[in-house]
């Protein structure tokens, strides 16, 4: 299990009542826009004097342009490059002295940025951020650098580690047919290279506006005076024209696939099966995270005691809904639910497949015992909980089910909906997705480098 329904705030800010299925969360925020579109969450905890200021902008891999793949990761790297009045390594240099660390990442449906500080030096992170959504500096110098930069992080992130090529740029086009799902988030070398100024320029109008971004500070904040930093800092800048989202949309899939990819890094084998997976926010799509949690979560979990311990075929898993570019908190149609196994070089992929069908097909058979779901439940309880520490990890989640959903408060409610989830409702979910004529496999198979005579 990547990651549970993410559910994240400071503890101490979480007022923690009695209800029919253990404790309720009430996290508290504040939601209101500027007029220029800015969207704009607060969260407050004084517990611990730290705040955390998070920037999601509602752009990601799958928003690109055929020829232009990559182009969202090149971006978040732009976005570290400078501008108008925070030259090249000022945004760096300026938190680091401040006591903060800061960070970028993107993903198929999002790109996000943040700053962890001492709460006295909220301003300071504002107005960074303010600057870089203003007037970022996109100049012939600082493309050029940060294209051999992306290079460089792909020899070294993908390219010269086990599964990583296998996982982001063939999985995708195993389990999707449409471009816009199955293209490698990371982007080619000819598409990179092919960028321009202009290119990076237009993509930055169209998708960095702040009309297409949402802004949360989560932790030791006082709303009265955030929200007039907040105000000076980004209410003049200009919104532009909405953007409009490519169609990903998926053919039904009405055969299994299976493809072989040959691993030069891995050293023992691995396999990827996945399926279509549900809705989001659908009744299909709590019980599918469910079933995934009965299927992986923990020490207790039917993977780790029948497949691992057991059997003794697999070595290590994960899994999720949205895997492996998302988990349920950030999950959007289409996609799949993924199951990745590194398994004993003696167990041959197709068996491997087998006992993970084995397993889901007991699920499919006879539900899911009172006694194990509810020790799943209270495993999911706790995992949020442990959550409920970070300002930047509550920031994130209100940041994304504001973008995915335009809810926040699904921070509150949605741990209620997953302990409603009922073993028929699994067992049904079950039945509906996984089937062998909807099942993709991608086997990854090592292979050593050959090694040149002497």
């Amino acid at each position: 299990m990547r990651s549970i329904l993410g559910v994240a705030a400071a503890l101490a800010a979480v007022a923690i009542a009695p209800s029919a299925y253990g404790a309720e969360l009430k996290i508290p925020f504040e939601r209101f826009k500027l007029q220029n579109g800015l969207r704009v969450i607060l969260s407050p905890d004084p517990s611990v004097p730290v705040v955390a200021v998070y920037v999601i902008y509602d752009v990601g891999a799958r928003s690109e342009e055929k020829g232009r793949s990559g182009f969202a990761h090149l971006f978040e790297h732009m976005m570290f490059q400078g501008s108008k009045n925070a030259p090249k390594g000022v945004h760096f240099k300026t938190v680091e002295a401040n006591g903060g660390d800061l960070n970028g990442s993107t993903h198929a449906d999002f790109t996000d940025y943040f700053e962890t500080m001492p709460s006295n030096k909220l301003p300071v992170a504002l107005w960074l951020e303010s600057d870089r959504m203003r007037a970022l500096a996109i100049t012939d110098e600082n493309l050029k650098n940060q294209k051999e930069a992306v290079k460089e992080e792909r020899r070294l992130s993908f390219d010269n580690r086990p599964y990583a090529t296998a996982i982001v740029d063939k999985f995708p086009t195993v389990v999707y047919r449409n471009w816009q799902n199955s293209h490698s988030l990371i982007g080619s070398f000819e598409d990179l290279n092919a960028a321009t100024v202009e290119d990076v320029s237009k993509f930055f109008r169209t998708y960095y506006a702040p009309n297409n971004a949402v802004l949360v500070i989560a932790g030791d904040v006082i709303v009265p005076e955030a929200k007039k930093w907040i105000e000076s800092y980004f209410a003049d800048i200009p919104s532009q024209p909405r953007p409009k989202h490519p169609e990903m949309t998926e053919p039904a899939q009405t055969e299994p696939r299976w493809e072989r990819y040959a691993d030069k890094m891995a050293q023992v084998p691995g396999v990827i099966a996945a399926w279509p997976s549900p809705k989001r926010r659908s009744d299909d799509y709590y019980a599918m995270a469910m079933m995934d949690a009965v299927l992986t979560a923990g020490s207790s979990s039917r993977f780790a005691l029948n497949l691992v311990k057991g059997k003794e075929s697999a070595i290590q898993y994960e899994a999720n809904i949205g895997w492996p570019f998302a988990g349920p908190a950030d999950y959007k149609e289409p996609g799949v639910y993924a199951t990745f196994l590194l398994h004993k070089p003696d167990v041959p992929a197709k068996k491997m497949v087998e006992q993970v069908e084995e397993e889901i097909a007991n699920i499919q058979k006879e539900g899911v015992a009172a006694n194990e779901l509810n020790r799943v439940k209270a495993y999911l309880r706790s995992y949020r909980i442990r959550e409920l520490q970070s300002p930047l990890a509550r920031a994130r989640y209100l940041g994304q089910y504001e973008v995915f959903d335009g809810d926040p408060n699904f921070i509150n409610t949605e741990l209620d909906r997953m302990m409603k989830v009922t073993s028929d409702e699994v067992r049904e979910v079950s039945r509906k997705y996984i089937m062998p004529s909807k099942r993709s496999v991608l086997e990854i198979a090592p292979e050593p480098q050959k090694k040149e005579p002497k």
